[in-house]
């Protein structure tokens, strides 16, 4: 039999506001256990929360960002359940009436792939918990409320997704998008960005859903992929052997590249929601909601668009350009720098030199040691025929190493300056022809491609500084007229 994978998932963003969503307690991370921790996000007597505005705007502004309705009215809810870590007993999240819903986001799980439309069903508001310690302990668990009180956005996807590439897009598109909207910082490691699976599986062609399972927490897409890839694999095979799937909460053993079991999965009435009676309705009218439009950037498919049209790219190279705004804004400064070079050529050395140098030393681009501006005037040099292609490459890595600020310097100190007088190209020319009468004679007997040859005994004779285009001009030349 073939199966069809059914996927969604559910993506708690925290905000990144200051303070909290109900209080003024620090959001900041990294404080000492239970500093950030204050009577209302413990829920004590007598406390009565108050909502953030900050937070209502930056939900307004990831709904506006995923073409979402934006509702009017939302209500504040209770969501009761028993953890160690959530020590009022009930968690104020959203239920029948989110902030946002009816989004949608358009992916393109693999390079050259056709684009998806993924539907969001809703984006609702809610306070994080706090967080379960178990490491350092040998048989008890610590328990740090700072977190409890963090504004979230749980952004809940329609069962759209059908393979595990499909959702590590659509993830990654969501991460990319709230870091360009700057509404959270996205990192995974720290808990910013989090990510449950929904998955289930059907036969090929089937309308009906089956039984699904919840993978938490999941912190990289990598593991998201090798998560749903094996919960995909694992309940086909219970059902081909005659078992039945059970509706639970599972975790992902990075470890052991496998999904286990944690507990049952509770259904919404589980939860007893009903509205919260300490937090009046949020009502928001036209005015805020263009307020928070007019603080949205550029976002990433706008972006890439422009970066195709405007610097003559392929859709493939400005959508890999506009991934992360951090990349987006440090092609254009190359750009700026590059004295008229053009954005392929920019394109082509962020991707290719930088992306490589980058991955090599395991840095982030925001940990490069190669600014923009430098980037951009050596582009500049192998645009005005100062530099060589390949001479360039070893200026960047000079560069990339610190052994110079500019191209410039770097060029004078070392004398790498292109030779483009085409007396001295000629000289080297007939030198090279001179010495190789062999390949003279090849290239006569209609063996053209020994020019290349040729062409390079001249460059390792000008030790790389004569211009490529012009010794294969004159190469070419005398050797037709010999």
């Amino acid at each position: 039999m073939n199966w069809e994978a059914v996927i969604g998932l559910e993506i708690h963003i925290q905000l990144s506001t200051q303070s909290k969503i109900f209080s003024g307690a620090s959001t900041a991370y990294g404080a000492e256990p239970n500093r950030q921790a204050c009577a209302i996000d413990l829920g004590m007597p007598g406390v009565l929360p108050v909502i953030n505005k900050e937070v209502i705007r930056r939900a307004v502004m990831f709904g506006l960002a995923i073409n979402a309705d934006i509702a009017p009215r939302s209500v504040f809810a209770r969501k009761h359940y028993f953890y160690p870590d959530l020590p009022k007993g009930y968690q104020i999240s959203q239920y029948e009436l989110p902030i946002v819903a009816n989004g949608r986001l358009e992916i393109v799980a693999e390079a050259g792939g056709e684009p998806r439309t993924i539907g969001i069903t809703r984006a609702h508001l809610e306070e994080d918990a706090g967080k379960s310690l178990h490491e350092g302990f040998e048989s008890m668990t610590g328990i740090d409320l700072n977190r409890a009180g963090t504004p979230l956005v749980e952004c809940v996807s329609e069962p759209d997704l059908r393979t595990p590439a499909e959702a590590a897009a659509y993830a990654r598109k969501m991460h990319s998008l709230v870091r360009y909207l700057d509404i959270c910082d996205g990192n995974m490691q720290e808990g910013s960005f989090r990510v449950d699976a929904n998955v289930s599986v059907r036969p090929q062609g089937s309308e009906e859903f089956g039984t699904r399972t919840e993978t938490k927490n999941v912190n990289s897409f990598r593991n998201l992929e090798k998560a749903i890839a094996f919960e995909i694999e694992r309940q086909i095979e219970v059902l081909e052997d005659g078992g039945n799937i059970v509706q639970e909460t599972r975790l992902f053993d990075a470890d052991r590249g496998e999904t286990r079991s944690m507990r049952s999965k509770e259904e919404a009435h589980d939860y007893r929601y009903f509205p919260d009676p300490d937090l009046l309705p949020v009502e928001i009218d036209e005015a805020f909601v263009e307020s928070a439009r007019a603080r949205l950037p550029e976002l990433p498919d706008a972006k890439a668009e422009r970066f195709a049209a405007d610097y003559g790219l392929s859709t493939a190279d400005a959508n890999q350009l506009t991934a992360t705004r951090e990349q987006a804004d440090y092609f254009e400064a190359v750009v700026a720098a590059a004295d008229g070079a053009g954005g392929k050529q920019a394109a082509n050395w962020v991707l290719t030199e930088l992306a490589g140098a980058l991955n090599r030393d395991g840095l982030e681009l925001t940990d490069s040691p190669l600014g923009a501006e430098a980037l951009g005037g050596l582009i500049a040099r192998i645009h005005d025929n100062t530099i060589s292609g390949k001479i360039a490459k070893d200026v960047f890595e000079s560069l990339w190493k610190g052994e110079g600020r500019t191209a410039d310097e770097i060029i004078e100190a070392r004398g790498l300056k292109q030779i483009t007088d085409t007396g001295a190209i000629e000289a080297f020319v007939d030198e090279v022809i001179a010495n190789n009468p062999d390949q003279v004679e090849q290239y006569k007997a209609g063996k053209t491609k020994v020019v290349g040859f040729l062409v390079g005994q001249v460059m390792k004779a000008s030790q790389g500084k004569a211009n490529p285009k012009e010794v294969n001009k004159f190469m070419t030349a005398k050797l037709d007229a010999s």
